[in-house]
């Protein structure tokens, strides 16, 4: 099962046990962390932004052009900001570093 270290605004790590196949928003709100997600995962608004590591975001699948759409709607948007429903966890991810930005 992949390790993935999630890093809250307040510059806590927390490091999470995270089963394959499921998309990060998900395991992210299944620990609890305060990710709106308001539409589910159908790329429609912002509310799961996360940002990835420099290090891990070219390990990722590319942004498709919808993700890239909603990114603009993003608060906090950087350069390796991602819509966490976008990302599936795979064991590539093993190690993955993501920040969870201050909600809106």
């Amino acid at each position: 099962m992949p390790k993935i270290t999630a890093i809250t605004p307040d510059e806590t790590r927390h490091e999470l046990d995270v089963p394959v196949g499921r998309a990060l928003m998900t395991v992210l709100r299944d620990h609890g962390f305060e990710l709106e997600g308001t539409c589910e995962g159908s790329l429609a608004c912002a509310t799961c932004h996360v940002v990835v590591d420099p290090d891990w975001y070219p390990k990722l699948s590319p942004v498709a052009t919808g993700e890239h759409d909603m990114l603009d709607f993003a608060e906090g948007l950087t350069a390796t900001s991602r819509l966490s429903c976008q990302i599936p966890v795979t064991e590539a991810l093993d190690g993955l570093v993501i920040t969870i930005p201050e909600p809106a």
